[in-house]
Formats: structure tokens, sequence, C-alpha cells
């Protein structure tokens, strides 16, 4: 079929890889070459465990591994993933904290879907974990959906999040990360217009590319060079018989992993080529910093053809959302018609991915909220990784967060005795 032989091929040559390097540790690791006074046996099975590892983390989704929390009381508290809403393309999942009193902050986590999985997100889930009740958006890889479950575009991502919100309630506090931060801000309006009640509480977009016109990025230099035929011709694969979702046009995790590392390749080169020395003189561990980062970094996913066009074209070329002409299904939504949620900007001074400007441009659009309820932080000196899950996170961005909602949470009232 076309486009599943390139689709194939990809896997081929990563299971042929993961094959070479387990083949070259165990090979290298025979004790016999313990009598050979030649370094050379001991950098191969370095080499093949490095390798083997890196590309057998390619077709792996990743743990959460957020086993405990510590809560006020000063003891560890048992923390459970429980899936609240399962849908074809996505889940609401929560990070339940066992016999912890329950927090009245209640905050909806929603993920990117741009390659990697929501684990992406696990260092700002176990920061937000020790003061807020969190959820969580676990979008799946496309490649493990049937075809006959059907597509998932802009609009399908849209509906999904309306549908998040709706049941959680007018309590919960929305922070979007990233490449959905349009979208969220379009199904809270979606919400204003259809079911007022069950709009957030809070609405914080991190970097978000709400008008990508605003600044100028290779993303966005990107989106506008090349044509949807382009993107559908070259990029646009169908997945191969190995999968459940033999058939569905994709965009595959592995070349969207390609893509990445061809931008800082010389980088990458010089991680893995230490990386092997350090195994080579038994300095490495199973979670130490290379295999941290790596184990996370090199786990794609495949993105649904139709949503992954569907963005280019109308987030970035069309910008329905920066001229406030988004659709779903069929209804105009008018982000105007946002007037009780409040509302906060995040951005980095050096984001690269979305930079300074892009995602401010949603306060302009609140033309029905008042001045009073929005907000907006620009992070110095702080990339795209670091305002979500970085230093800058940490120290400064999760604070700031963290008060916006508690500034914008009604005070609770004492419960009247019982007669």
């Amino acid at each position: 079929m076309r486009y599943m032989m390139t689709y194939d091929l990809m896997e081929t040559v990563r299971n042929t890889n993961q094959w070479l390097g387990a083949t070259a540790l165990s090979m290298a690791s025979y004790p016999i070459w313990g009598v050979v006074p030649n370094p050379a046996f001991r950098l191969m099975a370095a080499w093949g465990e490095v390798t083997e590892r890196s590309f057998a983390r390619m077709v792996a989704k990743p743990d959460w591994g957020i086993d405990s929390v510590v809560a006020s009381d000063g003891r560890d508290h048992i923390v459970t993933v429980e899936t609240e809403i399962a849908r074809p393309f996505g889940d609401l999942i929560r990070f339940k904290v066992q016999g912890r009193p329950y927090k009245h902050r209640k905050i909806l986590l929603v993920a990117p879907m741009s390659g990697h999985y929501a684990t992406l997100l696990r260092s700002t889930v176990q920061s937000l974990l020790p003061d807020a009740e969190v959820w969580v958006t676990d979008w799946h890889n496309a490649r493990d959906i049937p075809v006959s479950v059907g597509k998932f575009d802009v609009e399908d991502y849209t509906l999904y999040l309306a549908e998040f919100m709706q049941q959680l309630g007018p309590e919960i506090n929305v922070i979007a990360v990233c490449q959905p931060a349009p979208l969220a801000l379009a199904a809270t309006a979606l919400l204003a217009e259809k079911d007022p009640k069950a709009q957030p509480r809070t609405l914080t977009l991190i970097g978000g590319p709400i008008d990508p016109d605003r600044a100028r990025t290779d993303v966005t230099d990107f989106g506008r060079r090349v044509t949807m035929g382009q993107l559908e011709q070259f990029i646009i694969q169908r997945v191969g018989f190995k999968y459940a979702g033999v058939g569905r046009m994709v965009y595959p995790g592995l070349l969207q992993l390609a893509s990445f590392m061809s931008m800082n390749a010389e980088t990458h080169g010089k991680a893995f080529s230490d990386q092997v020395l350090r195994v080579a003189k038994g300095e490495s561990g199973d979670h130490d910093k290379h295999n941290r980062f790596y184990d996370e970094y090199l786990a794609v996913m495949d993105m649904p053809a139709e949503f992954y066009l569907s963005t280019v074209e109308r987030i970035f070329k069309r910008r329905d959302i920066a001229l406030n002409k988004f659709e779903v299904a069929g209804q105009m939504v008018d982000i105007g018609a946002i007037t009780d949620v409040a509302v906060k900007v995040v951005e980095g001074e050096r984001d690269d991915i979305s930079a300074p400007g892009q995602c401010l441009a949603a306060l302009d659009l609140l033309t029905g909220l008042p001045d009073e309820r929005k907000a907006s932080h620009l992070e110095p000196r702080a990339g795209h990784y670091g305002i979500f899950a970085g230093k800058s996170w940490r120290n400064n961005i999760r604070p700031l967060v963290l008060d916006f909602i508690d500034q914008n949470t009604p005070k609770r009232g004492r419960r009247k005795k019982s007669a």
C-alpha cells in the first residue's frame, strides 16, 4: 500500500540497529575476552549497550515513575494513576495521592500531542502534586489505534478538551503547555457559548503558538515555506502491518525524531560518544543523567496525519485562532465569549519554538474579559523546555501559577454549625 513500505523500512532500520547493539554487547561480554589485555572489547560492549538501549526506547512508552509524594504531614503517600475518561485517541488520567487530605486546587495539565508522550511532563506533574489534585491528558500512539475508530484532527482534539473540562467541573484550573495552548483557548471559548457553567476557573497558557506570526522562529518559517501537498507527500506515511493501526495515515514518530536530532546532530553525537566512554569505564548508571534524558527524548509516538496537517494548515498557515475564525463541528468559536475565566500567559525570553509574543496574543483575543482577569509573565533567560519543566518552572513560574490560581479562587466560607 502507498507509503506503507517507507514506514516499515524505518522500523526495519530501527530494529536492525537494536539487534546490532544487542549482538555487540553479547559478543564482547564473553568471559574469555577477560584474558585479552585490550580495551577494544570493553568499548565494543559499551557501544552495544548504549546502541541497544537507544533504539529500544524509540518504541517504548515511558512509565510515569511517580510512586509517592511527600504531603504536608511529612509522610510519603502512595500515588496511583487512574483513568477517569477513556477515549480512543487519549484518556483523562488522575494522579491520586492515597491517604492525603483532599487538595482544593484542582489542575488539568494539557499535554502536547507533538511526537512525545505525556510523560514529557513528568517533572511538571511531580512539582504540582504536593499542592494540588492533578489530572493530565494522556494521548495515545496513533499506530496502535485501528483505522475503524476514525479520524482525529484539531477539532476532535478541541472537543476532547471540552469534554474533559466538563467532567472536572467549574473548579478546575487548566494549564496548557506549548502546542495545545490555542486549542485549550478554543475549548474554553466553546464551553463559554455552549455550557458556561462548565468553564474552568483559570486558564494558564505556557509557550503556545496562539499567533505564530507575532514572532518568527524556525518552526513558523517551516510552516510558511512548505506547502500542504509537500507535507502530505514527504512526511505522511501509512502504519505497517506490525501494529493495530495498520493502514492509518500518520506522521511517524521515528521521522519526527530524525528531524529533532538533525537540528542538534553534533550535540547528540557527542552525548552518545561520551556515554559509551562512561559505560566502558563503569561510570554510568541505569538512571544517570544521560539515560534519564534520552529514555524520554527517544520515546516517540506517531501523530494522526489529519491532526498534524490540520495543525499546520489551520494554526500556522491560516491562523484561524489568531484571527478568531476557528470552527468546531461547523460552529464558529468566538474567543471573545470568554468573560469569566481568569487567563494567564507565560513565555520564555529565549524560547526558540514559541517565541515571546506568540502566546501573549491570546490576551488581545479576549475582548470580553476584564483586564484585571488577564495576566502575563515573561521569564528572563528561559528557553522552551525551561518554562514548564526546567529550573525556571520550579523556581519562578510554578509559584506564580499557583498564586494566580489562588488569587482567582473564591474564599472558602466557614461552615455553619448544625443546630
